[in-house]
């Protein structure tokens, strides 16, 4: 399957290999690496620069079963049943696994759920807007579609989200960071989405510019590069492919990115939406590297060819029951 490309401006300068190791106090280390340090570009910015994955969460659920109530963790009897089940995945993929399917994670992590926040790890009510935009898109998606207006962005090859490009899929779940100066541009594999994060200080955007994936802008929080993007149109949805409930253009997302050991960077991200939900919610998972993990071009065109079959097939159904009636 093609994956997602996107060319970034020639004046972003890639910069991974120039990079100076410092010790990282309390710093969090992977399986592999108890004596990781945190490297640091040239310009003295920690260093997030690499190709990574939400592979590794694939199989946790985005909202917490209610079975776990308020526990974040699964206890060891749990993990080592995940722990197994994922090994045993993993090592069938590795005889000879479909394509799609060995981009499944190496590693097992304890999270119940990729939300955290709140307790219950489960997203909060909707508000009354919020619940009206749903039952509309549950009434389209339900219907023949009047036109391509009626499929979401994700069908029309158009955008996931930015969360929606995060969350872990059955497959495409890569993103390149590269990092100079003053940005951090970061390359999802799907849909063909590059967001440049400027870091000098500006403010957002007009208010009257929106955008699918909004407008971001960031800083450094110690060690920690923190993202604040508003700006958003309020089409995309919280979910596996940018899928849910649409969100509001008040939507302000709190991204932050740090990373704890070579091969993995922890990433949060804190959902505002007041027109959609009644209250934040907070979403956490590890990114990591995956062996020999490389983000190629991403065309969309079956996306595309199958809106135009859809649709036609919509109206020849619309037809055949007008030429029944008569």
């Amino acid at each position: 399957m093609n994956r997602t490309s996107s060319t970034v401006a020639g004046t972003v300068l890639i910069v991974a290999a120039l990079t100076v190791a410092v010790p990282l106090a309390g710093a969090q280390s992977s399986d592999s690496e108890s004596d990781w340090t945190l490297r640091r570009t040239p310009w003295g910015h920690p260093d997030l620069t690499g190709t990574f994955s939400s592979d590794d969460m694939r199989g946790v659920p985005l909202q917490r079963p209610e079975e776990f109530g308020t526990r974040r963790y699964l206890s060891e009897d749990e993990f080592a049943e995940r722990q197994a089940r994922n090994d045993e995945e993993v090592a069938r993929l590795d005889e000879g696994g479909t394509a799609f399917l060995s981009e499944r994670g190496r590693r097992s992590f304890r999270q119940t759920s990729l939300i955290v926040e709140p307790p219950n790890g489960r997203m909060p009510e909707l508000t009354e807007d919020g619940e009206a935009r749903r039952a509309d898109l549950q009434r389209r998606r339900n219907s023949a579609p009047a036109s391509w207006l009626d499929r979401s962005l994700y069908d029309r090859c158009l955008t996931r989200g930015v969360i929606g490009s995060v969350l872990p899929v059955i497959y495409g779940n890569g993103l390149d960071i590269y990092q100079t100066p003053e940005t951090v541009v970061i390359r999802y594999e799907m849909i063909h989405e590059t967001r440049i994060v400027h870091l000098d200080g500006r403010p957002h955007v007009d208010d009257g510019i929106r955008t699918f994936m909004g407008d971001p802008v960031g800083y450094w929080d110690g060690d920690t590069l923190v993202v604040e993007t508003s700006n958003f149109r309020g089409e995309t949805g919280i979910g596996l492919n940018g899928n849910g409930v649409p969100t509001s253009p008040q939507t302000r997302l709190t991204e932050r990115f740090t990373r704890v050991a070579e091969e993995r960077i922890d990433y949060e991200v804190r959902i505002d939406d007041p027109g959609s939900f009644v209250a934040p919610f907070t979403i956490a998972m590890p990114l990591t590297t995956q062996p020999n993990y490389r983000v190629l071009p991403y065309e969309c065109h079956e996306g595309n060819f199958a809106l135009a079959n859809i649709l036609s097939a919509a109206r020849a159904e619309e037809a055949a029951g007008e030429k029944a009636g008569d």
